[in-house]
């Protein structure tokens, strides 16, 4: 049984605030991966698992999956989004 932490994302509705949601300690190990907001990382890059944890983040609203040229990557989700 995994753990649950909460994590404060930023989100932008007019003005800059952040939210808390519940993640498991996967979901918050693969975010790490993402600390910086320019990381990109090709579906080819991650394990079967890590594909399905960051599939979860999409569903989180966490993270933005793009078919790049067939190509299936993930990135950050930025505050405009």
């Amino acid at each position: 049984v995994t753990g649950v932490q909460t994590c404060a994302l930023p989100i932008f509705q007019g003005h800059l605030r952040t939210m808390e949601m519940p993640i498991t300690n996967e979901e918050y190990d693969l975010l790490l991966k993402f600390k910086n907001r320019d990381v990109v990382m090709s579906r080819k890059d991650l394990s079967e698992r890590e594909v399905h944890v960051a599939n979860l983040l999409v569903i989180k609203d966490v993270l933005n999956r793009k078919n790049q040229d067939g190509n299936i990557i993930y990135k950050r989700k930025a505050l405009e989004e």
